[in-house]
């Protein structure tokens, strides 16, 4: 144990008489260090962040879409939303919530911007977990009014408003037509399975948009069917049961369908499975500057073996062993790794809560999470 001690001395003397060489040697360590850690920490915490918000929506929600690969695929309709909502018809369904989306120019004062308008029923608000922090969301008597009212998100609001807060009866214009306001949905971030973050939602009656914004070829016509199985066991069940019922009201054959079914869950092992092969890559990436790093302590070593020629003879005509050369050598690597990844670390950790803080900044969904795997 002495001699370990010995050896350690004697290499912070030998590293600190060369502070610039060794001082280079460590910052290939410290570089690569924190690269791996600081990229697997955005790697994990992208991973996190979607998978929350997938979660967040809930992991038993289905999505049908027409298939547009099949030729004349019939599309999907009201009809066929309140079929499938018949708790005799689909036992395993709680609840269905169909949309119809169209592009227009939403106006407000001089304020302007062009958005997805959409529309949709009641049961939207708890098939896609979209609450209001402030008024109310539509309901049947707007629903069957064909009501010129509209519930917003938070960036909508921001954005013709510059406020989203006290927006309640304030007045847009949809493509020249006047609607009230009647909501604002909270504050949500990403979107899930769809594309538009719900704080960036226009959403009015779906009987409203039928007849007088999105131009179908039949009135009764929608875009989308989102519907929540009654829970997460009984999501395959429902898929088979709405997959029947469409089956028989469109008359397709098994392997025939026009439209499509998508799961929640499906996708969120599948953008698990990328992200994870993504976080890898970026480890791998910043895994070359540590192996560069490791190649400098190499390269270093060598150089100190060759300069130190005439002090190894003299260490051996003194009695000195060869194992105990061997440890000097190795102590002076260690000390070298020791202090480098030390740093490096400190770095990782610095870089990580830095790109979180800009993240935050920015509004980006992004928290950086650093695991003991990557340290």
């Amino acid at each position: 144990m002495m001699n370990f001690f010995q050896s350690f001395f004697e290499a912070l003397e030998s590293l600190t008489a060369n502070k610039m060489r060794s001082g280079l040697t460590i910052l290939g360590i410290v570089i690569g260090v924190g690269a791996v850690i600081a990229m697997l920490a955005i790697g994990k915490g992208a991973e996190a962040s979607v998978t929350d918000s997938i979660e967040g929506i809930g992991t038993n929600l289905l999505i049908v879409r027409k298939d547009s690969e099949v030729t004349n695929a019939k599309p999907l309709t009201l009809t066929d939303a309140e079929a499938i909502a018949d708790p005799f018809a689909a036992p395993s369904v709680l609840a269905v919530a169909p949309v119809l989306n169209s592009n227009h120019e939403v106006t407000a004062g001089e304020n302007s911007l062009q958005n997805t308008v959409t529309g949709v029923t009641p049961a939207y608000e708890t098939v896609r977990n979209t609450p209001v922090q402030e008024g109310q969301f539509l309901t049947e008597e707007h629903l069957n009014g064909r009501a010129s009212v509209a519930v917003i998100g938070v960036n909508v609001a921001e954005d013709l408003f510059d406020r989203t807060e006290g927006v309640i009866g304030e007045s847009i214009r949809i493509d020249g037509q006047p609607f009230r306001i009647i909501g604002v949905l909270e504050e949500q971030g990403g979107g899930g399975m769809t594309p538009t973050s719900a704080d960036d939602l226009v959403l009015v009656p779906l009987t409203t948009s039928q007849l007088r914004l999105a131009h179908r070829a039949t009135r009764d016509e929608v875009d989308t069917l989102f519907i929540t199985a009654i829970d997460s066991e009984s999501v395959e069940t429902a898929q088979d049961e709405v997959t029947q019922l469409l089956r028989t009201r469109h008359r397709t054959k098994i392997g025939e369908e026009d439209f499509t079914i998508l799961l929640q869950t499906a996708l969120l092992d599948t953008i698990s499975s990328v992200l994870g092969v993504i976080t890898i890559l970026l480890g791998g990436i910043a895994g070359i500057s540590l192996l560069v790093g490791g190649i400098g302590i190499m390269n270093i070593m060598l150089v100190s073996v060759t300069e130190r020629t005439r002090e190894i003879g003299l260490r051996k005509a003194l009695g000195a062993r060869k194992t105990d050369i061997l440890l000097q050598f190795l102590t002076e690597s260690a000390v070298l790794s020791l202090v480098g990844g030390g740093v490096g670390m400190l770095l990782g950790w610095g870089l990580s809560a830095l790109i979180g803080q800009i993240a935050a900044a920015t509004d980006t969904v992004l928290n950086p999470v650093i695991s003991l795997d990557a340290i």
